[in-house]
């Protein structure tokens, strides 16, 4: 696939991320990934496997433009086809196992928030 990625010099604070131009972003149909600097390049790269909802055709524009990008960047990429970066997340953790550190993590949440409630009423105790 061809690469549609070009570099976006304009710099400073912008007011939405639909101020950049569809040619900044690795899935550009989708506004996804955007890359205007090194550090958007390489974190395009990270989170590849972890796009939903986009065709093996727009993966293969994705990777072309995040090596375009890289290249601009002077970010090295060791990978040679978005295959090697994969379609699904590889966390090798299981269903069961992601569905017990969500109860973990709620019961955590939960935990904190009855203790800041503590901590508060303390503080500001009622007269």
């Amino acid at each position: 696939m061809a690469a549609s990625w070009k570099p976006h010099e304009k710099q400073g604070r912008l007011s939405k991320r639909s101020d950049l131009p569809d040619t900044v972003f690795a899935y550009p149909k989708q506004r996804k990934e955007p890359m205007t600097n090194a550090a958007h390049v390489r974190n395009a790269v990270a989170r590849f496997d972890q796009v939903d909802g986009v065709s093996d055709a727009e993966r293969s524009t994705a990777f072309a433009n995040i090596k375009k990008a890289a290249k601009h960047y002077g970010v090295d990429i060791s990978e040679q086809d978005w295959k090697q970066l994969g379609r699904k997340p590889s966390t090798r953790r299981t269903k069961a196992m992601r569905k017990k550190a969500a109860a973990a993590g709620a019961a955590t949440r939960k935990k904190r928030a009855g203790t800041r409630k503590k901590t508060a009423a303390k503080a500001n105790p009622s007269r």
